[in-house]
């Protein structure tokens, strides 16, 4: 098992310090007026490169605080339809949807990043370094969105959360190790863990071709496979799980063929937060579980119980 670099707590530390440094310029744009019961908006933030990172924001109305759950969405995709928040709202929690840069929503990425560009947020400046990395880039885009919406008059500060699947649940455990502000994280079959594994067993499967397909075109002789590992440590998600001071519940489909469940336990064994659970749904790949995992959100969410 590959441990994380020497200087990983160092490296995040100084960022997260810079990013603290001034909150980003942000708008919020109201959307959807006619409905009684939400208050819909776009909240559109400048990150650290002047990128414009693009949010749905959906809060209930009437009241003076409530809880907020930030979601993210899977790899090479964007945020869920304004409707998707709706079952959150009506308990009185608002939600925001970011847009990841570089991909399917209307966020804009001003990074410049060499390398493959097949997908490739991943491969991309991983030959120049740590700071290259795209998913540094989000990375710090995750960060500063937790920072603006701590702003926000209406967000019950102990009360926020982080929820995805795939790139999204690892980008939600990424929001929780980086930030002290967010209280409790569900993640579901996360992606971008021990890529070591990933490069071992993965058998070149969606998303991680382009990883595969690096090593095949560039260097079919894994010459350079120690330095891309050490690199790709600084955004491996294993390496962030002792940040996490919060709750966390992950969940892991058995059969998943695409973030093996050993990469998934990689995360679960390393945290270090007294107050954690993994839910094991046996029959499940990386697919859409349509039963007892959407009210298992809601109730963690709401904080009840529906059994």
């Amino acid at each position: 098992m590959h441990q994380p670099p020497e200087d990983f707590d160092l490296f995040w530390k100084e960022i997260c310090q810079q990013l603290d440094e001034v909150l980003p310029e942000y708008t919020l744009t109201i959307k959807n007026e006619k409905l009684p019961f939400v208050a819909c908006y776009e909240l559109v933030f400048k990150s650290h490169d002047d990128s414009l990172i693009y949010s749905k924001l959906v809060v209930p109305t009437g009241l003076e605080k409530c809880p907020l759950v930030i979601k993210f969405h899977g790899y090479q995709g964007q945020s869920s339809d304004w409707s998707e928040a709706f079952k959150f709202t009506a308990a009185g929690i608002g939600v925001v949807m970011m847009d990841v840069r570089g991909q399917s929503g209307y966020s804009h990425d001003n990074g410049i990043h060499k390398y493959n560009t097949v997908k490739g947020q991943i491969v991309r400046g991983m030959k120049e370094g740590a700071n290259s990395l795209a998913y540094v880039d989000i990375y710090k885009d995750v960060y500063l969105l937790v920072n603006v919406v701590s702003q926000l008059s209406w967000v019950d500060m102990e009360h926020v959360y982080t929820w995805g699947e795939s790139q999204g649940g690892a980008l939600a455990l990424i929001a929780a190790a980086l930030s002290d502000k967010v209280k409790k994280t569900f993640s579901v079959y996360p992606f971008l863990s021990d890529f070591g594994q990933v490069i071992k067993v993965a058998n070149q499967t969606e998303p991680y071709d382009e990883l595969f397909r690096y090593f095949k075109f560039h260097d079919p002789m894994y010459d350079s496979y120690n330095e891309v590992i050490s690199t790709l440590g600084y955004i491996d998600v294993k390496n962030f799980a002792h940040l996490i001071k919060g709750q966390v519940t992950m969940l892991c489909g058995l059969k998943d063929e695409i973030c093996l469940p050993e990469t998934q336990y990689a995360i679960y064994n390393r945290l270090t937060t007294s107050d954690k659970e993994m839910l094991v749904f046996p029959e499940y790949g990386h697919e859409a579980i349509n039963v007892k995992y959407p009210d298992k959100v809601f109730e963690w969410a709401a904080n009840i119980k529906m059994d």
